[in-house]
Parts: C-alpha cells; structure tokens; sequence
C-alpha cells in the first residue's frame, strides 16, 4: 500500500466519526493561519523605519542571530522543513531593519559553487528541511523547500564532502506537486 492510499484511508477513518471532523477542522485552520501568518508579518515591517523590536514582535524569536562586519546583524527566520520560506532580515548598528529578504528563491539557489563551506551555505539559506548523511560516500546532502512563480514547490539540495565543503548542487520539481524534473547547478 502506498503513502496517498494509507493517507486516503486515514483521513476517511477521521471523517466517519465525530471526532474526526474535529480534528480535521481544527487540522485546516490551523493550516490557514500559518499559510497567512508571514504575509501579514512582513507588511508591518518597513526597512529604514523597523526596528529590532518591531521585528522581534511581528515575526518571533530568531532561529539564529548573524553577526554582520559593521555592528548589525542578521535575523534568521527558518520556515522549514513544512514551509517553503526562509528570511534573513537585516538589522543596521542602530537596530533599523536595512533588508528583509526570502532567500529560497531560484536565483538564489543558483549561487551554489564548489568548495563553499557549510557555514557559508548556512548563512545564506538558513537550516535546511533536512539533512541527510551518505556514510558510505563521505557525503551529506542539505536540503530545503520553495516554491517557484508562489506555486510549483521545488527542492534545493546541497552536497557536502567529508571536510564540509560544497560538491555541488541541485533544484528539483517536488513530486508532490507536479511532477519530476532535475535541474543539477
């Protein structure tokens, strides 16, 4: 039995008895507020006028804190591994948001080169959705989702070598929503 069929069967299994419809109501609301959680987050905030605090009120604690070279630092939010969002938002010296930006965008998935360290992929993407060590190969493969034209998701993967360093790189149609297709960077 495949996952869609076991899928299909649990969620007609919820729908039958009472409780189930519960579930499921209280399942697709809160999949509705997350969807629109973000949007409504970053409209309130406007580089050169937000501040850290503005910030850390609309979007939460950060899930790492980027040092920058002129005092600043950057904010990152992590969106995975259900989402297929990450933000860095940029804070100046003075604690004035200067950028807010989606950083799982194909463009920039496209900047991948051999030999960049895991730190570095890190700092600009943020924690993949996962990570998945290949002992026999001496490799491990990052990974995160995103969605192209804010429909097609994606996943880009990284592959490391054994010292951490950049082997190369992939973007690939989810199969989940779409079809399949490898575009290797």
């Amino acid at each position: 039995m495949n996952w869609d069929t076991k899928l299909g069967q649990s969620l007609l299994h919820l729908v039958e008895n009472q409780q189930g419809w519960l579930w499921l109501a209280a399942l697709c609301v809160l999949v509705w507020a997350l969807v629109g959680c973000d949007g409504q987050r970053i409209d309130k905030l406007e580089e050169g006028v937000a501040r850290q605090a503005d910030v850390r009120a609309a979007m939460g604690k950060p899930d790492r804190v980027w040092p920058e070279p002129d005092g600043g630092q950057t904010l990152e939010y992590n969106r995975q591994p259900r989402g297929h969002r990450n933000y860095m938002i940029t804070l100046g010296p003075d604690g004035v948001m200067t950028a807010l930006v989606q950083v799982l965008t194909p463009d920039r998935c496209a900047w991948v080169r051999a030999g960049v360290s895991q730190e570095q992929i890190r700092r600009l993407y943020g924690k993949p959705a996962r990570i998945i060590p290949y002992a026999l190969r001496n490799e491990t493969e990052w990974t995160w989702n995103y969605l192209l034209d804010g429909q097609q998701g994606y996943s880009f993967s990284v592959t490391f070598d054994a010292q951490g360093r950049v082997l190369h790189s992939a973007q690939t149609r989810d199969e989940f929503s779409g079809g399949g297709g490898s575009h290797p960077r």
